[in-house]
């Protein structure tokens, strides 16, 4: 059984819990206290993952971090998702870094200083940061104009990495998506149609905490 060691503020998490319950695979959450600091402390970087971060994936003796390099093992392993042919599987190669480099990066960011920090945001801090969001969300928009999916025509491991984040509630980003990227809420209402899926905080451990800001 695979051992996600996750929390349920954390998308990137549910990038990796989704896909396993598409697959049909089980898996036993560990709950990282992340809210409280537990990947500051010196100790659980050193026995779990030296970067700090969440989600860790245990395969047996395997243990793997970062999202996508989680959902890139999962994909082959198990033969789903990572694309169909060699032109298919550079592309959601792309949209994964694109993900990890710009869309979520900017996006996670912008959503925690927002809901969850200790403090208001600075205004011009916050102000930049949604310009980011903005440009990231119009290449997808128009990306997705034409298509049903990131890459072909059926779910791959770029659609779970690139959804996670804009599945969780509303309030927390503040993006209405029916409104302001009507391509991107068909695209996230596919995804909900995907056999395993259930909302973040159904899926993750640890308490949701409304936002702040």
């Amino acid at each position: 059984m695979y051992r996600l060691h996750c929390f349920s503020q954390s998308g990137n998490s549910f990038k990796v819990a989704f896909f396993l319950r598409a697959l049909h695979q089980p898996w036993e959450a560990v709950f990282v206290d992340f809210m409280h600091g537990l990947t500051r402390d010196g100790s659980w970087r050193e026995q779990t993952n030296e970067m700090g971060e969440a989600p860790v994936l245990d395969d047996g003796s395997r243990r793997l971090t970062q999202s996508g390099a989680i959902l890139t093992y999962l994909a082959r392993k198990h033969g789903a998702y990572g694309g169909r042919t060699e032109d298919e599987q550079l592309e959601v190669l792309r949209w994964l870094l694109f993900d990890n480099h710009k869309f979520t990066s900017y996006l996670a960011t912008y959503r925690f200083l927002k809901a969850f920090g200790a403090k208001p945001p600075e205004p011009v801090i916050i102000a930049w940061l949604k310009g980011r969001v903005d440009a990231a969300f119009a290449i997808v928009e128009k990306h997705l104009a034409a298509r049903r999916f990131i890459v072909g025509d059926a779910p791959t491991i770029a659609d779970f990495s690139m959804c996670a984040y804009l599945l969780y509630p509303p309030e927390e980003s503040g993006y209405d998506f029916t409104r302001s990227h009507p391509n991107i809420a068909a695209w996230l209402a596919r995804m909900r149609e995907v056999d395993g899926y259930a909302s973040p905080y159904e899926v993750l451990p640890g308490e949701r905490i409304l936002p702040k800001w």
